[in-house]
Formats: C-alpha cells, sequence, structure tokens
C-alpha cells in the first residue's frame, strides 16, 4: 500500500505545474474569474481583502478591482511574526504600496486597518474539499481561526485549475477554504 504524498510533494507539483503556465494563460484565467465575479452577494462597504500575487499566483487584481466597482472595501494583508495572524489595511488600487518583511507588497502602515467579511485566498494547491496548501508558514490558517472566533470571514481561494490535486491531507489545525475560483469552475464546500 503507498503511503499519502506529503504536503511538500503536493505543493512541489502543483507550483510546477503552475510555473509551467505561460503569462497569457495567467492573465486570460484572471480575467475569467473577474469576468464570473463571486458566487456570494456583495452588499455595499463589504471588506473584501486581496494580495499582492508573488511566484506566479494568480492576480486578484481584476476581481477585486470589479468588486470595488460594485461597492466592496478592498485590503490586502500585512504578514507579521510567523504563527501570528495577518493584519489587513485598506487599499485602493492608486495606492503605493511598500515592502513587507517577507519582500511582498504591502499597504502603508499609516493605512486603515480593516477587518474583511471576505478574504481572497492565494494558494499552491487545493482539493474538492476545500482544503489548501500554501507555502508551510501558517499565515492564512492562524488569520481564520483567529477571526473566527468574533467574526464571520469567507475564504474564497484563487487558482488555477491545473493547481487541483485529488487529497490533501489536513491536520487539525488546517483551515477549510467555503470557495475555490478557477477559471474553469467554481467550487462551493459550504454546507
Amino acid at each position: 500500500m503507498d503511503a499519502a504524498p506529503s504536503k511538500a510533494s503536493l505543493r512541489a507539483a502543483a507550483l510546477a505545474a503552475r510555473d509551467a503556465l505561460g503569462d497569457r494563460k495567467r492573465e486570460a484565467a484572471a480575467a475569467k474569474i473577474a469576468k464570473r465575479g463571486l458566487p456570494l452577494e456583495i452588499a455595499a462597504g463589504t471588506v473584501v481583502s486581496g494580495y499582492s500575487p508573488i511566484r506566479n499566483e494568480i492576480d486578484p487584481t481584476p476581481l477585486m478591482l470589479k468588486l470595488a466597482l460594485a461597492g466592496a472595501r478592498l485590503a490586502l494583508p500585512v504578514v507579521g511574526a510567523r504563527g501570528k495572524s495577518l493584519i489587513f489595511r485598506a487599499w485602493s488600487p492608486n495606492d503605493r504600496l511598500v515592502l513587507g518583511s517577507l519582500g511582498i507588497p504591502e499597504p502603508s502602515p499609516a493605512a486603515t486597518e480593516l477587518i474583511p467579511n471576505i478574504m481572497l485566498v492565494p494558494l499552491a494547491a487545493f482539493d474538492r474539499a476545500g482544503h489548501r496548501i500554501g507555502y508551510g508558514a501558517g499565515h492564512y490558517d492562524h488569520t481564520f481561526a483567529h477571526l473566527r472566533k468574533v467574526h464571520h470571514v469567507t475564504g474564497v481561494g484563487l487558482a488555477f485549475a491545473v493547481q487541483e490535486t485529488p487529497s490533501i491531507p489536513a491536520l487539525s489545525h488546517d483551515v477549510a477554504l467555503d470557495f475555490v475560483l478557477t477559471e474553469k469552475d467554481v467550487f462551493d464546500f459550504r454546507s
């Protein structure tokens, strides 16, 4: 009986598939997701956090811009210490970003801190149970666990279809997503 693949091997395979996509396919996928929009209603003033794409992640900006036109308030995460919750700061498309501690563009420390209602989440791999693999630091798992103690937060993973894997070994601290959006499908994991 073969052992189940490790998170590290699943991450490596999914990232290799993602990296093999060309720029045109990446841009087209982001545009398709934005055109489709979110599979839930967005009330005016809803706070939606996105992310600054790194390492060939799907770009959430087209979707975020569409949501802003519908009245959403936008935010981006600020990474603190490992094992700590992310902080979200207000962001608009004309805002200048600064490089954070991990070299990821973030809003200025002067930007207003917001608590998201919806978190658009990058990922390395996902399965059809709503489990995701990130880069291993646990920032999003800690954040969901922390925020969901006091506030309903909907987790929406954004990915390319090639990042789907049959099964991810979930641990007790891993937090499942509510949705994953790809250029081909909308996966709804709410029950």
